[in-house]
């Protein structure tokens, strides 16, 4: 995990330079990352600022927001990771984007279905991949239901943590896990998985995706008008084409 943050952090230290004054610089959990880059795209063919769309786990976003890195939009996978940035915030900018859902995937060359997650104890599942419980927002959402049908301290010693949903993900992709709790939809772009069981809205927790200007990152109007678009009715059909629920 540590290691993971170095890198997110050099990247953004690396890539800085050369954003001009201009742009819209984006920092946006790793669930979001297709649509976003579409979304980006579609809205500087329509005659907006450039977005150069930055993705991570929200944790490590946050982080580097408090840090010091240029940032004019955050949109974090949970509102804790917002509330840490709060006092950064442009006042009145703070929205829900979109919402998600959860969902086990397993290795498509290891079909199951599962009834409930309870499955997920069957002694020939040995690693369950998901972002750092203790960090991640995708795995504080994994850990939070697991414990609503408490079955997480039993499962406990079979979780691999990850760094970002994405690399949970990932993690069943290459084989190293045996099923992975990830969001609905990681699954669209994911390859060698399939979908054991999609968490039922009323049982898993609420997914929350809240977004909002950064008032230190050296471009607030250019800010607001992309938070503006991303609100719109042609992106928010995008978010939902894209799987996500559009926050009513």
């Amino acid at each position: 995990m540590r290691l993971s943050i170095v890198i997110a952090v050099a990247s953004m230290l690396v890539v800085a330079p050369a954003y001009a004054a201009t742009d819209v610089v984006v920092s946006a959990a790793a669930s979001l990352a297709d649509v976003l880059h579409d979304l980006a795209s579609l809205y500087q063919g329509r005659g907006g600022e450039r977005a150069v769309i930055n993705v991570a786990a929200s944790n490590t976003l946050a982080r580097q927001i408090r840090a010091g890195a240029r940032v004019d939009v955050f949109i974090s996978a949970d509102e804790a990771q917002m509330d840490g940035v709060h006092d950064l915030i442009v006042s009145g900018t703070r929205v829900d984007l979109v919402s998600n859902q959860l969902a086990v995937v397993v290795p498509d060359d290891r079909p199951r279905s599962m009834s409930s997650p309870r499955a997920l104890l069957d002694p020939g599942i040995r690693r369950i991949a998901i972002g750092d419980p203790a960090a991640v927002p995708a795995g504080v959402y994994a850990k939070r239901y697991l414990e609503r049908f408490g079955i997480w301290p039993v499962l406990q010693s079979k979780v691999v943590p990850a760094a970002s949903v994405r690399l949970a993900l990932a993690a069943v992709e290459s084989g190293a896990a045996d099923a992975a709790i990830v969001y609905v939809t990681d699954v669209a772009i994911a390859h060698r998985v399939r979908v054991a069981y999609v968490v039922p809205l009323g049982d898993g927790p609420p997914i929350a995706y809240p977004a909002a200007v950064i008032r230190t990152g050296g471009n607030v109007e250019g800010g607001r008008r992309f938070l503006a678009f991303l609100q719109s009715e042609d992106a928010q059909r995008r978010f939902a084409h894209a799987g996500f629920r559009v926050a009513r």
